[in-house]
């Protein structure tokens, strides 16, 4: 090749680049095999460039800065597999590249960035599972895309690639899933970003409150939204609100007692009622004093029924108010109250066994039913009788002896119940129209609440545990059971309750032998 030397007006003499070693160069191409590096001078005039067999491990970016008026490049048998940030930077007449038959894993977001005048694509038959999101950004002019013959997994990552597909002007050819199982097989080219469920949610720490609690409790009255906490050992039912400036939970309101165990919440006929539960010194009754902005004390509970309070239930029966306080002593009574327009007055006692640790009220095919939990016997299932208005036993859950509570939710009309044992399995249970059947068990290590939670269309049950991490499960539609979730790290989780304020959703978490928690309910997509 002769050898043109260019001499400037000021004398300075420049040597035209040479074809550099490893490379064959022709008047417009150049083909460079087994070289260990992108090479930095390549005749001014090269407009195709191809590497072969290199023994290069990536592309690097700014690689070709020094050959800006490439049209095409290729790689073809080489042994890289990584295209790094701006690899073909400072290449503004770029139509053709053909990344093919290397083994090529990983691809930077911003690749191919600034190759706007880019028409054709191939990166056929590499490594890659994936795409980074949004790789093809800016390149309007592509009119071919080729894919073939790589490992796509059709995930969430790849819901991106789904969308571009229904939008871009350029032509795909049939490219198949390698997974997941749900799409293996698939042509990408058949998939709708409807085929990809991605997103996902979990509970992250948003505030940790400096009291212990033991039960928990949101309510609405008039039109604010309100949390309540029973502290057992500073004996107070501690009332927090919403700061819609700071965007947390603040102190509201407090009542004052001693050892209480629950604060319930009661509103009838616009006015707010609050059972406070204690297992000493008695239990009461106040009612809030709005032109005060206070609590009042106006009702006593009747010592002889109810001496060793351990769980509160209210609800409405035909339009009557009512609450029933479980009771766990050898010598008190399970009582349900009636309202009746002043007070409350004790309506019925439910049996004549002891010892009861929890109640649910909930409907079985649209009449009032009560589950009561015992130390001393299998949770009894008790049904509203209209024409007398007591509850009668109906029936009780066999072989789930030890269940300290029992707590239900509903899938599309189908009722469950979750319940809880400290050691051994809880279980979920499914109403079958006649009695309740086993669904599913769970491993329970110091387990004192196994609590569902529906947040929209999410449906939850937080199992506690005094022993290990408090595991968080999310309910299955096809499988019809609940799949591991999330673990939180709660020291002696007692109860778990959700409030939503401001468009956002909390989880609220007593702990008896640590900070109460408050967790935010996050929604995460996969696909961004």
């Amino acid at each position: 090749m002769a050898l043109i030397i260019v001499v400037f007006a000021d004398g300075r003499r420049v040597r035209p680049a040479r074809c550099p070693s490893g490379c064959t160069c022709t008047k417009d191409n150049a083909l460079c095999e087994n070289v260990r590096s992108v090479p930095h001078t390549f005749p001014s005039d090269v407009v195709s460039l191809s590497f072969v067999k290199s023994g290069f491990n990536e592309i690097v970016g700014g690689s070709f800065v020094h050959t800006p008026a490439l049209q095409l490049l290729l790689f073809t048998a080489n042994s890289f597999d990584l295209i790094d940030e701006d690899a073909f930077l400072g290449l503004p007449h770029l139509e053709y590249l053909f990344i093919e038959n290397n083994k090529i894993a990983s691809i930077s977001p911003y690749a191919f960035r600034g190759l706007k005048g880019l028409i054709h694509l191939s990166l056929a038959y590499n490594n890659l599972e994936t795409l980074p999101k949004d790789v093809f950004k800016g390149m309007e002019a592509l009119t071919k895309v080729d894919l073939r013959g790589n490992n796509l997994i059709c995930d969430c990552k790849l819901k991106w690639l789904v969308e571009w597909m229904h939008h871009t002007n350029a032509t795909l050819d049939q490219i198949f899933c390698s997974g997941p199982p749900a799409h293996q097989g698939k042509k990408v080219n058949d998939l709708l970003p409807q085929s990809f469920d991605c997103i996902i949610a979990e509970f992250a720490s948003y505030q940790s409150l400096k009291f212990e609690s033991i039960s928990v409790g949101a309510f609405t009255f008039g039109e604010d939204q309100y949390v309540v906490f029973a502290q057992p050992f500073a004996g107070t039912c501690s009332f927090l609100e919403w700061d819609h400036v700071e965007m947390t939970f603040r102190t509201y309101d407090t009542i004052e007692g001693t050892s209480t165990v629950v604060c319930k919440p009661m509103v009838i006929d616009n006015h707010l009622f609050v059972i406070v539960a204690q297992l000493f010194g008695g239990s009461h009754i106040y009612k809030r004093d709005t032109s005060a902005n206070k609590f009042i004390k106006i009702q006593d509970i009747d010592i002889l029924k109810i001496r060793k309070p351990n769980d509160i239930e209210t609800f409405m029966i035909d339009g009557e108010s009512f609450f029933v306080i479980a009771d766990s002593s050898k010598a008190g009574s399970t009582t349900v109250y009636k309202w009746n327009g002043n007070g409350f007055y004790s309506h019925q006692s439910l049996h004549p066994w002891f010892r009861d640790t929890d109640v649910e009220y909930l409907e079985i095919s649209g009449k009032p039913h009560l589950i009561l939990s015992s130390s001393s016997q299998r949770p009894v299932v008790y049904q509203w009788n209209r024409g007398h208005k007591l509850f009668e036993r109906r029936t009780d859950i066999p072989e789930m002896e030890d269940v300290f509570s029992v707590k239900h939710f509903r899938v599309k009309g189908e009722l469950f119940i979750c319940l809880t044992r400290f050691i051994g399995d809880s279980k979920v249970m499914r109403w079958d129209g006649a009695m309740f059947k086993e669904v599913q068990t769970f491993p329970s290590r110091g387990s004192m609440v196994f609590q569902p939670v529906s947040i929209g269309n999410w449906q939850y049950a937080i199992l506690g545990s005094d022993y290990s991490l408090t595991q968080v499960y999310q309910w299955d539609t096809e499988r019809g059971q609940f799949v591991p979730s999330q673990e939180l790290n709660i020291q002696a989780p007692r109860a778990f309750s959700f409030v939503s304020i401001d468009d956002r959703v909390f989880l609220l978490a007593s702990s008896f032998k640590g900070k109460t928690q408050i967790y935010e309910h996050l929604m995460i997509d996969l696909s961004t």
